[in-house]
Order: C-alpha cells, then structure tokens, then sequence
C-alpha cells in the first residue's frame, strides 16, 4: 500500500518563488521593445470620413453597374416610350453619298452595306475596295493588310515571267493573318482576274488552295496598277449627317427641348468607356477634388454625348433649328447660320446660354458645354441688320421661310 504523505509540519514558512532567469529577462525586454516600435493607429480625421464615403458610393455604384446585361445583348440605353408628336427633332439621320437617301442611325450600316453590294454590278472592283475600307473597322488592321494585297499586285507587275508571283498561297500565315480577315478582300482578288484553285504542291503529298492569276488578267498588268492605286488610296464611305434644317416662328418655347434616344444612346464601345471611367474614378477616390478637377469632370460628362440639338434665335424672333456631332467645332453652326442668311456676308456673333460668347471657333460643342441641346442668340450690329431686313424682308432666305413651322 502507498504510504501515507507526511503532513507539513505546522508553522513551517514556504519555500521563496525565485525569480526570472537572465535569459528570460532578455526575451522580454526584446518584446516590450517590438511593441514599443509597432506605429499607434491613426485617429481618422474628418477629410478620411469623406474619402472613405466617396469611395464606397463608388465602388457600389461600379459593382451595380457590373449586373447590367452583356454588351451584345444590351448596347444602349433603356428604351424610352417616345411620342413623336412632343419630340424637337424625329430623330438623328444621316445621307447616303452612294444612293442619296436619307436614313435613321440605326439603319445606316446596313444601308450603306447594301448599297455597296448593288454597286458591285457596274463596278466590282470598286464595290470590293469599298467594302475593304468601309466595312472593317480596325483601321491599323485595314492598312496592313491593304498594303500587303499592294504587295502581290507589285510583285506581279515587276516580274510577270515569273509564274510563283502569279499565285498567292492561301494557307500561307501573313494571308491568313492579314488578309484572310478582311471582308471584301476575297471579292477583290477575283474582281481584278483572280480565281481559286486547288493545286499541288512539290514535296507534300496534300493539295492546298491558292489564288491564281488569269491569263487575261496577265495581259492587262496596267489595268492591275490601277486597281492597286485604287486600293492604297481609297477611304471609307461615310454618310453625312443630315442637319434636318427647321426654322420656327418666334415661340416662348425656344429653350423646351425634347429630344429622341438618339440623342442618348451609346454604343458597346462607349458602355466599355464608361465602365472603364467608374474604374478610374474608384482609384481616385481617394483624392479629394477640386473646381478644377469637377470642372474636367464636367467636360468628360459632356463628351457622353454623340449628337446636339441647337436653336439660333435671330433678332426679329425667328428661330433656326439644326442637328450636329457633339465633336464637331463651332465654325460648322457659323456655316450652317451663314448658309441660311439672305446675304452671306453679313456679320453676326452667337451668343450661348448665359449671352456666352462663342469666339473660338474651333472648340467642339461639346466643349463648349452646348450638348445635347441648347438656344443660342444671333447678334450683329444692329443699323446694318435693320438695312438688312429693310431691303430684304428678312435675314433668312425666302425658301426656308416658306416652310416655317410653329413649336409645339
């Protein structure tokens, strides 16, 4: 059996605690001292608590924007019921150079796709060149693979005895990476006497396919520097903005705009832009803004805008009514006001909101802060605008008064 233990024997002190080694002394003078060194948390001021604010709107209103539908399925803003009777403008329409007619933004791509396409019966080269240029829309992509189809034709020109410059191999990689993408570009081989054929090649036991050079098309090699000068020089087929010109009575409405989805409507490209922006405007969030920063801020919100609605408001009350690009500089409202005038030589100021005065005119309105609409004022020296109208009735021409309408 275990034996019992001794009881201590009464009044007998304990045993002192000793204290802490030398070793142990030294660690722990090593850790007061790395405490010691650890920097105190900063007490946020109140330029912190706005900077964090700011930042987490941002960042929620990027995270918001990340749930909208993808591109391909939503590339515009939302649709809007629209009443044509209360609009100012029907909508943005452009002029095409190859048919004349008008048509609205959003038919104009494939309008000028099938004008080209009718062209190519009288002319299938330069239906070709056309859908090269105008139909593909990386420019740089454009360039390299034009000047690489100039290369086959100037090879052919500089050494038609030689039969290897007649045939272009298709599975050859610059073909297949430069050439091969284009739209237009096959139509253009066979326009200017080039057929497919599928020949064999010495050492391989595979055929492959190549463009080959026809006999009557080798007879006609200055036929075939022109088609390469036409190639290298051509430029895209561009509608023109159609300005649908209005001119209004004098109205206390003038400033009222109500303007189409047209005028809003922004494309794939542009939503990628804005997105883009959200993102940069999260990294500096940080950064408190300044009036000059808000002021660039401003300016980049106008640039949102493709088009603008102006109205000039002539003296006598009238009002002339245009579209224009939202890029486009001030001179082009000075032509477009000076075309409308009876007499083109007669000198006239505009005046923006707030009897701004527009004297660069090589600013875009956009610039300018006169998108996507707004009512400017024509002024002039006052004795030579009332000869004017004295003489002639008025400062706009007769045709365009003709068809004067009233603002609803």
């Amino acid at each position: 059996e275990r034996a019992p233990k001794e009881k201590s024997k009464a009044g007998e002190s304990p045993k002192p605690r000793q204290g802490p080694t030398n070793e142990a002394q030294m660690a722990a003078a090593a850790a007061l001292a790395r405490l010691e060194q650890k920097p105190k948390p900063r007490t946020l001021s109140s330029q912190d608590a706005i900077r964090n604010q700011v930042k987490k709107e941002l960042m929620n209103e990027a995270a918001a924007s990340d749930k909208e539908a993808p591109l391909d399925q939503k590339n515009s803003l939302p649709a809007v019921q629209e009443d044509p009777a209360t609009l100012s403008v029907s909508g943005v329409y452009f002029i095409c150079p190859l048919t004349g007619s008008c048509i609205r933004k959003d038919k104009k791509e494939a309008h000028i796709r099938e004008a080209i396409q009718q062209h190519a019966s009288q002319d299938p080269v330069g239906a070709s060149v056309m859908e090269i240029h105008t139909l593909n829309r990386d420019r740089e992509k454009v360039k390299l693979g034009v000047e690489t189809m100039a290369k086959y034709l100037d090879n052919i020109h500089l050494h038609p005895e030689e039969e290897k410059y007649r045939k272009i191999k298709l599975q050859n990689k610059v073909f297949q990476e430069r050439i091969l993408p284009l739209e237009g570009a096959d139509r253009f081989f066979e326009a200017v006497g080039f057929e497919k054929m599928t020949l064999s090649v010495p050492g391989q036991e595979d055929l492959e396919d190549f463009y080959v050079l026809k006999a009557e098309a080798l007879e006609k090699l200055d036929s075939l520097q022109e088609h390469k000068e036409q190639l290298l020089n051509a430029e895209p087929v561009r509608a023109q903005l159609d300005r649908q010109l209005r001119v209004f009575k004098p109205s206390p409405r003038a400033s009222h705009f109500e303007l189409p989805s047209d005028f809003f409507s922004l494309t794939a490209e542009e939503l990628m832009r804005e997105r883009r922006l959200r993102a940069e405007a999260v990294e500096k969030a940080s950064m408190l803004r300044t009036k000059a920063m808000r002021e660039k801020e401003g300016q980049r919100e106008m640039k949102k805008y493709n088009y603008t609605l102006l109205r000039v408001r002539f003296p006598d009350g009238y009002i002339l009514q245009g579209t224009f690009f939202a890029r486009e500089p001030v001179s082009a409202l000075y032509q477009f006001v000076q075309e409308a005038l009876q007499v083109d030589w007669l000198p006239f100021e505009l005046l923006g909101p707030g009897a701004q005065k527009l004297t660069d005119e090589n600013m875009a309105f956009n610039e300018c802060g006169l998108v996507p609409s707004a009512l400017l004022t024509l002024t002039g020296d006052e004795d030579i605008m009332a000869d004017v109208k004295e003489q002639m009735g008025c400062l706009l021409k007769p045709d365009l008064l003709s068809e004067i309408q009233i603002l609803s």
